[in-house]
C-alpha cells in the first residue's frame, strides 16, 4: 500500500470512529507504529485530524470532546511532540545533560516524559514499553552502563519501531537505525595529557573510576595521546566504588611514587575523586600542584577544591540539546541520513596544573 493510500485509509478510520489509537491502527494495517505516527503527523499538518497522546481524533470529535465519554482520548494541550527520556539513576554527571534536554524541549514546544533506567535489559525494555504505550513520538536513551549481554542490548535498541537517539552513549556493531550524540571523551582525555606535557611532564598517571561508562574512552584517549607525544604512559590506578580512600591500595601506591618524585602529574576521573585526592595528598605533606599537577575530568565541582583544579569539561548541556534537535529532525525528515555526533570537551585551566617539574612553582 502506498503512503497516500495508507493515509486515506487512516483518515476514513478516524472519521468513522472519532478517535483511534496509534498501536491499534498499526496492528490493523500491518505496519509499524512509527509509520502510523508519521501518517498522523502528515494528516495533522494538513489540518485534517487532531493529534492526541497515543492516538488521533477527527476534527468533529475534538470539538465535542468536552462532552465525550471517559474513554474518548483528550486533545493534547501542548503543541509539538512528546519525547521519552530514560536516564541512569543517582549519578551526579547527568543533571546537566537533562537540563540541556529540558532547555531545548522548552524552546521548541516538546514535552519530555522522564523514566529511570533499570539494572537489567528487561527493566529497560519495560520502561521503553511504557513510554511508547503512553504515545511518545521518539526516545532519548541514556541506558545504565553495562547492560548484559551487550550484543542483545544493542540488537534490541536497533530493533525498536520508534525513532531512538542515544544520549552520551555509543552503540557498536548493532547501531542499526539508532542516532547518537555524545561527548568525545577520548579527545577530552587527550586535551588533559597535552596540557600536562606542555608543562614539561613526561610521565602522567591515570586515576579513573572502574565502573564509569566513560572510563574506556578516557583511557583510550589518554593512551593514544601518550603514544603520539612519545610519553611513557602510566602508572594507572582504578578506583573501585567500594574503596575507602584512606585505605585504598591505589592511593598508597600513588602517594609513594609522588613522594619518590617518579610521577609529578595525573589525569583523574572524576572531580569528586580528584578533590578527595587533593585532601589526602595534603594530609601526607604533599602539595598540589607543586608535587603533583592534577587535571580532573568532568568539571562539576573542580573549582571548589581547596586548590581549584584544572578540568576537562564535557559539553553536557549541549549534548542534551543536540539530542532533542536530532530527534526533531528525524521526525520531520524520516528519510534523512542517520547522524552520529561527537561534541568536543574543553580544557579549563586553573592552578592545579601550573607547576612544571623543573620549577616546582606555579605558573
Amino acid at each position: 500500500m502506498l503512503a497516500e493510500e495508507r493515509r486515506e485509509v487512516l483518515l476514513r478510520l478516524v472519521e468513522r470512529r472519532g478517535a483511534v489509537k496509534v498501536k491499534d491502527v498499526a496492528e490493523e494495517m500491518g505496519v509499524s507504529a512509527v509509520t502510523v505516527r508519521q501518517d498522523v503527523r502528515e494528516l495533522a499538518g494538513r489540518g485534517l485530524v487532531v493529534r492526541v497522546h497515543g492516538g488521533v481524533m477527527s476534527l468533529t470529535a475534538a470539538q465535542t470532546s468536552d462532552v465525550a465519554g471517559p474513554a474518548a482520548p483528550r486533545p493534547a494541550t501542548r503543541h509539538g511532540d512528546a519525547f521519552g527520556l530514560i536516564v541512569p539513576p543517582g549519578a551526579y554527571y547527568y543533571p546537566e545533560i537533562i537540563r540541556g534536554v529540558q532547555d531545548a524541549a522548552r524552546m521548541h514546544g516538546v514535552r519530555i516524559v522522564l523514566a529511570v533506567s533499570g539494572e537489567t535489559l528487561a527493566d529497560n525494555q519495560e520502561q521503553v514499553r511504557r513510554l511508547t504505550a503512553a504515545g511518545v513520538d521518539g526516545l532519548l536513551l541514556m541506558p545504565r552502563a553495562g547492560l548484559e549481554p551487550v550484543d542483545l542490548a544493542e540488537e534490541w535498541l536497533a530493533g525498536l519501531d520508534i525513532p531512538v537517539v542515544l544520549v552520551d552513549r555509543r552503540a557498536g556493531a548493532w547501531a542499526g537505525q539508532l542516532e547518537q550524540v555524545a561527548s568525545d571523551h577520548a579527545h577530552g582525555a587527550g586535551l588533559a595529557v597535552r596540557h600536562l606535557a606542555e608543562l614539561g611532564h613526561e610521565r602522567i598517571a591515570l586515576v579513573a573510576r572502574a565502573e564509569s561508562p566513560n572510563t574506556p574512552l578516557i583511557r583510550e584517549g589518554y593512551a593514544a595521546t601518550c603514544r603520539a607525544l612519545g610519553l611513557k604512559a602510566g602508572p594507572e590506578y582504578g578506583i573501585d566504588p567500594t574503596d575507602g580512600p584512606m585505605a585504598a591500595p591505589w592511593f598508597e601506591e600513588l602517594a609513594q611514587v609522588v613522594e619518590a618524585g617518579e610521577v609529578r602529574a595525573a589525569l583523574v576521573h572524576n572531580d569528586l575523586d580528584a578533590v578527595a585526592l587533593v585532601g589526602l595528598l595534603q594530609a601526607r605533606g604533599l602539595r598540589v600542584p607543586e608535587d603533583l599537577a592534577i587535571v580532573t575530568y568532568d568539571d562539576e565541582v573542580a573549582e571548589l577544591s581547596d586548590v581549584p583544579l584544572t578540568a576537562v569539561a564535557p559539553p553536557k548541556r549541549a549534548v542534551g540539546a543536540w539530542a532533542v534537535d536530532l530527534m526533531r529532525r528525524r521526525l520531520a525528515e524520516p528519510t534523512a541520513p542517520l547522524a552520529e555526533l561527537l561534541l568536543r570537551p574543553e580544557l579549563r585551566v586553573r592552578d592545579s596544573s601550573g607547576a612544571s617539574p623543573a620549577s616546582g612553582r606555579r605558573a
